[in-house]
């Protein structure tokens, strides 16, 4: 089993996409079983919340189904859990770093290294465009799939 998880500030909107968007992905390509996938945050600001509302939006538009789940803070277990740890942006790497220390284990990368491309899943808390994160994502998992 390859287990998996998505880490951005808060855990309610890229992370959860992520999470929602990768495990669709699988499914869809017949992996579904081989996946373990979750996500979190580096912060506890958002800890038991909902994903956010036009988060949830963006996932029915595009037809990613989801659940309702609450945010919560990674930790050292979960990083010694976890084969992958995937985060949203350089911010998520400093404070996961504060959290985990070193990756000794070499899990950690940005989601969107898999494509190819060093920059950060467009953050829609500040933009409020849940498109350009979607497409950053959808990327994102789509590149890391077809390297797993």
């Amino acid at each position: 089993m390859i287990k998996i998880v998505f880490v951005c500030h808060g855990n309610i909107c890229r992370s959860p996409m992520a999470e929602f968007v990768m495990r669709s992905l699988a499914n869809e390509a017949g992996r579904g079983g081989e996946f373990e996938i979750a996500s979190a945050a580096v912060s506890r600001e958002e800890t038991g919340n909902d994903i956010y509302p036009p988060a949830k939006r963006k996932l029915t538009e595009k037809g990613i189904p989801f659940t309702r789940r609450s945010a919560s803070q990674i930790t050292l277990a979960d990083y010694q859990y976890y084969d992958y740890v995937v985060c949203m942006d350089r911010s998520n790497l400093r404070y996961l770093e504060r959290i985990i220390g070193d990756d000794t284990c070499h899990k950690v990368s940005l989601l969107m290294e898999w494509t190819g491309v060093l920059r950060d899943v467009a953050d829609p808390w500040y933009t409020g465009d849940f498109e350009i994160a979607y497409q950053d994502i959808l990327n994102g998992c789509k590149a890391m799939l077809e390297q797993i």
